[in-house]
């Protein structure tokens, strides 16, 4: 819109300039053709009736006017009376023209504005009364050659002073238009900046009210819909936190009856209904937490701070162990990972992601497999990689494996919540992270987190 708005003010002064300078120019050319013209036609009839007046007197000054005429070259018929020792002209239709019509000819060589010379041929009369100015028949013709150089130059000057002139014109005009136009558009990048931050979920960003009297409504429109909309997102995430822990209570107490009831039960069938049961509730309770954790994430009521990330993984490795070693599961940390490694994350998040990762990654791991969690600093990013020797996924479930409530069609889609990678993807972005699935060596899946490093110092 800027651009459009420049050329379209260029495009104005030009053709202003056009308008007001170019006739200008034409004026001016004109002018200096016609003076020209007029000038030598002067000096040519003034030679012509000294010529027509034959005296001696006469044909003295004939040559000392001719003599004196550097600008051009002068020729004359040669005259009995009056001998002037200069170059008679060729014969041709203009002086044929003049000597027996009488009739002076101005041929300025091009019919487009003049050509190398200008030819001026005047015929010369015979003055029957001297000094009285009458003419009598024509006895004879003077024929001025001026060269039209100093002309072209002064054309030249004329029309390339202008051309200059518009060009810095344009040039100052560009930049004025190139400043007026940020200026008019300012409110409507300002506008652009909201809508950008807010389709990127800043619910916060509010544009000022500056502008045109049409940018301000536009802009008080979009601010109270961004406090529309932060209202509601507000309240679904305040409702989404308050029911998960509501409920997390009577789902606890639900699951204490039914282990009490499969306790005192001894009927096959019945105790097969109650484990089922249980099993329901406890994935249940897993659906509630996530959908609090999630919750939580989406409030961003924590700030990254720098965290030792090997102290956070190996404290999550010392939990999810004993789980892995019921099923002969083995989980290796490699890489670099020493004391002084630090990351910016959130207190808390590091810990719910590498906890939702490693329940993944036991879930559809075999007996006896490997979870390999791996370290590698780049920069100023940390690569934390979690791969297993599961079934994997496809590029198809790749794709959806971030959508909430989506569960695969694998192991990992018996008993998820089918939240717990978008628990993932919300909170490493919160950081300032990125999560992303690959596949691994041995077949399974990789799930590579990229933190940010903390910079030196901690700070």
């Amino acid at each position: 819109m800027i651009r459009q708005l420049i050329r379209s003010y260029v495009l104005l002064v030009a053709v202003a300039i056009a308008l007001f300078t170019v006739p200008v120019a034409f004026t001016l050319t004109d002018q200096l053709r016609g003076d020209t013209g007029s000038a030598v036609n002067r000096e040519a009839t003034t030679m012509a009736r000294l010529l027509g007046a034959g005296t001696p007197d006469a044909c003295k000054a004939l040559r000392a006017m001719a003599k004196a005429f550097e600008d051009g070259t002068v020729e004359v018929t040669p005259i009995e009376a009056c001998t002037p020792n200069l170059s008679a002209p060729d014969q041709d239709t203009a002086l044929t023209k003049a000597e027996e019509k009488g009739e002076p000819t101005t041929d300025w060589g091009s019919p487009f504005i003049w050509g190398p010379k200008l030819v001026v041929t005047v015929p010369a009369h015979q003055q029957t009364t001297e000094g009285a100015g009458d003419e009598g028949p024509v006895v004879g013709a003077v024929r001025i050659v001026y060269p039209t150089n100093e002309m072209t130059m002064r054309l030249w000057t004329i029309w390339g002073f202008r051309a200059i002139l518009a060009v810095l014109v344009l040039a100052v005009a560009a930049l004025i238009g190139a400043v007026a136009a940020r200026r008019l558009t300012a409110p409507l990048r300002q506008l652009n900046d909201m809508a950008s931050k807010l389709s990127d979920g800043d619910l916060t960003a509010r544009s000022p009210v500056t502008g045109p009297q049409e940018t301000q409504t536009l802009a008080r429109t979009l601010n109270q819909a961004g406090e529309r909309l932060d209202t509601l997102i507000a309240s679904q995430r305040i409702f989404v936190a308050d029911a998960s822990h509501q409920l997390r209570t009577p789902l606890t107490a639900l699951r204490l009856s039914l282990d009490n009831i499969a306790d005192g039960v001894d009927d096959d069938f019945v105790k097969e209904d109650v484990e089922q049961a249980t099993a329901e509730v406890v994935r249940m309770s897993r659906l509630v937490n996530d959908l609090l954790v999630m919750a939580r994430a989406e409030a961003k009521v924590t700030a990254a701070e720098p965290l030792p990330l090997r102290d956070v993984i190996e404290e999550r490795l010392a939990v999810w162990r004993p789980a892995a070693d019921e099923r002969g599961v083995t989980i290796t940390l490699r890489g670099s990972a020493d004391g002084r490694l630090l990351v910016m994350a959130s207190p808390g998040h590091l810990d719910q992601v590498l906890d939702n990762v490693l329940s993944n990654a036991l879930e559809v791991s075999p007996d006896g497999a490997t979870i390999t969690v791996r370290v590698e600093p780049r920069g100023d990013e940390v690569v934390l990689s979690v791969l297993d020797e599961g079934p994997g996924m496809s590029e198809a479930e790749k794709s959806r494996a971030f959508d909430r409530f989506w569960r695969g069609q694998g192991l990992t889609g018996r008993s998820g919540s089918g939240l717990g990678l978008a628990v993932v993807k919300q909170l490493m972005s919160d950081d300032g992270g990125t999560v992303a699935l690959g596949d691994a060596p041995r077949g399974g899946l990789c799930v590579t987190l990229t933190l940010r490093a903390a910079p030196r110092g901690g700070g």
